[in-house]
């Protein structure tokens, strides 16, 4: 971000290394719940089953592009954080490429949750479309967090983003769609916002976030009403709602109450406990999150993961033995065999690099390291990375 633009001051002045306070300083780093279990624990047998078989299924291979859509009525019930710490368990876990969207018409906060790496927004990424050919490309419009999370920012301005409208998200989608075997959109609070429809459209699973608290769980009841009577049946019934910022003591909302209620109406609740570290809203460090919460996160990631196999089986992708090249997988009850397709949805003649076959690049296989491009991208308006790199220079004679 350049000096004078709109945001530049916040961003220095507020920033999480001068208001963060001493935020490693006598912190106990969480073990990932992907971490082997104490063998001295009670029930430690039947709690590692349970977690390496979470693991496996959060590590199911990607063939096509998932989207996960978070939403909610009402602000400041977490969705941002929900999309944050999702997305890193995610990225964390599969070791593969996972990218977060900002797509909130109200000056989103989701760039302020990973240290930045370039002032680039979503808007730039639309406006050098034509000239995006590769992953390299992209992820110079991209900042990338600890855990390997990409974050996509939003303007800070409302008044540029909100020209972020229904057509440029799809094609924003359609193009991280090929080198992203997972996209989460961080939507706003309206549904009648014009990008609105198409992350509604688009979204395989949806993740509605409330608030432990009277008018945050009607909100999100009412979000699935007005889904269900919009055309988003089965959306809703697939969805998974997150009940976010819970206190383990004083409550005085019956908070069991609200997961009976959402579990009548979703696939699954998950129960995130309130942690000083995603509260403080500053970068997002998973070794930071209390063990409790790195918990629930990796059981929602798990939950999310669960719906890979259906998806991929409705596009007829399917390898249930994990092999690659996928398979062709039978019909769904009440479908006709799918036509003879690899990757995507579109006729394939030959694998594709990053489509998930092992002797490419891409969806969870290790990715070498390589340089960053060099400064200035080769195209107008490319964004500028910080420290760019320097081509080593041919010795003197």
């Amino acid at each position: 971000m350049q000096p004078g633009a709109l945001g530049y001051t916040a961003s220095v002045e507020l920033s999480s290394d001068r208001l963060i306070q001493n935020k490693r300083a006598n912190k106990q780093r969480s073990q990932p719940a992907s971490k082997p279990a104490s063998r001295f624990k009670l029930g430690g047998k039947a709690a590692e089953a349970e977690r390496l078989r979470k693991l496996e299924v959060i590590r199911t291979p990607v063939l096509s592009c998932y989207r996960i859509a978070v939403i909610s009525l009402k602000g400041g019930v977490g969705k941002t954080t929900t999309t944050t710490a999702l997305g890193a368990t995610l990225a964390s876990e599969r070791q593969d490429k996972v990218i977060a969207i900002d797509a909130n018409p109200d000056a989103g906060t989701l760039g302020r949750r990973v240290r930045r790496e370039t002032g680039a927004t979503i808007r730039d990424l639309v406006g050098a479309i034509p000239h995006l050919n590769n992953y390299m490309d992209i992820r110079r419009f991209t900042s990338q967090a600890p855990s390997g999370l990409e974050i996509l920012a939003n303007d800070v301005d409302p008044a540029v983003s909100t020209t972020f409208n229904d057509e440029d998200y799809r094609r924003v989608i359609d193009v991280l769609g090929q080198q992203y075997p997972v996209i989460l959109t961080d939507s706003g609070t309206g549904l009648l916002y014009s990008a609105m429809r198409g992350v509604l459209d688009l979204a395989h699973q949806l993740i509605i976030v409330s608030t432990p608290s009277v008018d945050g769980a009607s909100s999100a009841s009412t979000t699935l009403d007005w889904l269900a009577a919009h055309g988003y049946g089965d959306l809703v019934r697939r969805s998974i709602t997150v009940i976010s910022g819970v206190r383990e003591t004083g409550r005085l909302v019956r908070v069991e109450d609200i997961v009976a209620h959402f579990q009548t109406r979703c696939r699954g609740v998950v129960v995130a406990p309130f942690d000083e570290h995603l509260a403080a809203g500053a970068e997002l460090d998973l070794d930071l999150m209390r063990p409790k919460t790195r918990q629930a996160y990796f059981d929602l990631a798990a939950l999310v993961a669960e719906d890979f196999a259906r998806m991929q089986q409705e596009q007829g992708l399917w390898t249930p033995d994990g092999g690659m090249p996928p398979q062709v997988a039978p019909p769904l009850p009440g479908q006709q065999q799918p036509p003879q397709q690899q990757g995507y949805g579109y006729p394939q003649q030959q694998p594709q690099p990053g489509y998930g076959y092992p002797q490419q690049q891409g969806y969870g296989y290790p990715q070498p390291q390589q340089p960053p491009p060099p400064p200035g991208g080769g195209y107008p308006g490319a964004p500028q990375q910080p420290g760019g790199w320097n081509p080593p220079r041919p010795p003197q004679g």
